[in-house]
């Protein structure tokens, strides 16, 4: 561990026993350190508020003003199972039964401080005045199911910052409270762009107006660049027969993440599934009819709708949901045609991001791990090996940056992970480019060649945009819901300075809306300063005043977001300025 992962270890076991004088009976889980803290989760003797809080956080500071050392100790397997049972953990006595098994172990590691001890396997600071100089602060609770499974008991996970010092702390706060001001999900509520009913259902958002024009308009994005690079697109059902994920392989190697089958009463008809994925149904696209490779590379695109059962504990805004549009596409190809298809797809990752402004994002080379105990990938070593070293190769030859993320592969092959950065700091798998060499096997996908033999093809799964929640979160928070103005759901705003030019303000916004630019008309009887003020609010990228002056001249007054200034314009220089940097996609 680095200095600061220990600092914030020994936190999280301070912590822990903070809850424990506190709350008696409390049983203990884990508390790893994170990028800007650390958590503990624990299972109360009673329910835990976020208003208890500030007093946890006080018993940690007398703790720590005692200044006891840590002391490591090995404790033989029976006597820490005896301890443990003592201490009424029995959560961490079935962890140390499994951690024995599993690496067979005769001892395991336990870490004392005063009168309070901890199985872990440390290491903690090696001089408690380190806790002492550190700035700390206990951030929230949320709920967190023991070892990750929901079949297991729900715990409270307790979250905290921690850095070197208080001054330290003090930065790292301010700067996240500035970043909370973008949270796509405080902003999608100010903004009317999307909504979650707990009568639809956790992970169900509903879009509204104002968001669906940005899907909309994502959408369009993705259509024009596809279109341009050979891609067709397809329309397919949200659902399929179980029968069919159970050849790609969905069933077993994806089913926790799925919804449960659904069975009638006909017995004669086979469970359906929801669809997690797109890929099924374009495999059978290609297989509608005999392909030759000449064909090649087929590229199919859709905007499907899939729908993942996500945790409960997982669901947050539109980062993490539970029906989704993604930009999916599939592209058959020959083996020889891969490296160049590949990096292809990854140019039309560049252009689109280049057209967003997106620049802060990394690669990630998604590697498969033979170890894995859920055995999740398809068991070819011989096929991940070529496929991985194809994707390496390309990938160096590009030139692009990237780090391995071994275990992070699907299951039917090695793929690069775009990853993002949210405002708070956590990382986020934005798109992905995959190489699938196991699924044309299973469904029996074919082409027949130039020797006019049939061979097997491979598949690219490809979405530069991802999902529609989950990139339009992105780009809620890189903008700060201030959007270009090709992107933004009110593209302007016509505020008349009174009634004596009304009849030219509705002129100016009939004439906008007829070159289907997205106008709006405040004709309320709000003071000027009100309606800028408002204009601002929804963070309107053109706001146009209009007074007796402008009538007749035939000119608007344009204030951009964000600015004081306002500038003279003809109306048909504005009208065309503003066409123009729509058609461009302008920033």
């Amino acid at each position: 561990m680095q200095p600061l992962e220990r600092l914030r270890h020994s936190l999280a076991h301070i912590l822990a026993n903070a809850v424990q004088e506190l709350f008696p009976g409390t049983q203990l889980g884990f508390g790893p350190p994170t990028e800007d803290g650390f958590y503990y989760d624990v299972a109360p003797s009673q329910p835990i508020v976020e208003e208890d809080l500030p007093r946890i956080e006080a018993k940690m500071r007398q703790i720590i003003a005692k200044r006891a050392p840590f002391e490591r100790t090995e404790v033989p397997y029976e006597e820490a199972v005896a301890l443990l049972t003592r201490r009424q953990e029995p959560l961490k006595a079935e962890y140390a039964k499994e951690l024995v098994e599993k690496n067979k172990l005769t001892s395991l590691t336990f870490y004392t401080t005063g009168d309070f001890i901890d199985m872990c396997e440390g290491p903690h600071v090696e001089d408690p005045v380190e806790l002492v100089r550190a700035g700390f602060s206990l951030k929230s609770l949320a709920g967190a199911y023991w070892r990750g499974d929901i079949k297991k008991i729900q715990m409270v996970r307790i979250y905290a910052w921690a850095f070197e010092s208080p001054a330290a702390l003090k930065t790292y706060k301010e700067a996240y409270e500035k970043a909370q001001a973008r949270d796509h999900k405080k902003l999608g509520a100010q903004l009317e762009l999307f909504v979650i009913d707990e009568q639809i259902g956790k992970g169900l958002p509903l879009w509204l107006p104002y968001g669906t024009v940005i899907r909309d308009e994502l959408e369009k994005l993705m259509r024009e660049v596809e279109f341009h690079a050979g891609y067709q697109r397809v329309v397919t059902p949200h659902l399929a027969k179980a029968s069919l994920y159970r050849k790609t392989g969905h069933l077993p190697y994806y089913a926790d993440s799925m919804f449960p089958q659904m069975h009638f009463d006909d017995k004669d008809e086979e469970p359906y599934c929801l669809r997690p994925m797109n890929c099924p149904h374009h495999h059978r696209i290609y297989a509608s009819k005999k392909r030759s490779y000449r064909e090649l590379p087929l590229r199919l695109a859709e905007y499907g709708q899939v729908y993942r059962y996500e945790d409960s504990g997982a669901l947050s805004g539109l980062l993490r949901v539970r029906a989704m549009c993604m930009n999916d596409a599939h592209i058959y190809l020959r083996e020889d045609q891969i490296a160049a298809e590949f990096l292809a797809v990854m140019a039309m990752h560049k252009q689109v991001y280049g057209i967003l402004g997106l620049d802060s994002y990394t690669l990630r080379f998604s590697t498969w791990d033979p170890s894995d105990p859920k055995q999740k990938y398809v068991p070819d070593p011989e096929a991940w090996a070529r496929t991985e070293k194809i994707v390496s190769q390309a990938m160096q030859a590009s030139g692009l940056p990237m780090s391995e993320g071994r275990g992070e592969a699907a299951f039917y092959g090695p793929k690069i992970d775009i990853q993002f950065r949210t405002v708070t700091g956590r990382e986020e798998t934005a798109s992905t480019n995959q190489l699938d060499f196991a699924t044309p096997q299973r469904l029996d996908l074919t082409y027949v060649g130039a020797d006019n033999q049939e061979h097997r093809p491979y598949i690219i799964h490809r979405a530069p945009l991802g999902t529609h929640e989950r990139f339009v979160a992105f780009l809620i928070e890189h903008y700060g819901g201030a959007f270009p103005t090709w992107l933004a759901p009110i593209q302007v705003r016509i505020i008349p300075i009174s009634e004596r030019v009304q009849e030219y303000a509705t002129m100016i916004h009939m004439r906008l809306r007829g070159h289907m630019l997205r106008a709006e008309l405040d004709d309320s009887s709000e003071s000027l300063s009100k309606k800028i003020r408002t204009a601002s609010k929804w963070k309107i990228p053109n706001i146009l005043v209009v007074g007796e002056k402008e009538q007749a001249e035939g000119t608007v007054m344009l204030r951009r977001f964000g600015s004081e200034e306002q500038v003279k314009f003809s109306l048909e220089a504005f009208e065309t300025a503003l066409l123009k940097s729509v058609a461009e996609r302008a920033r």
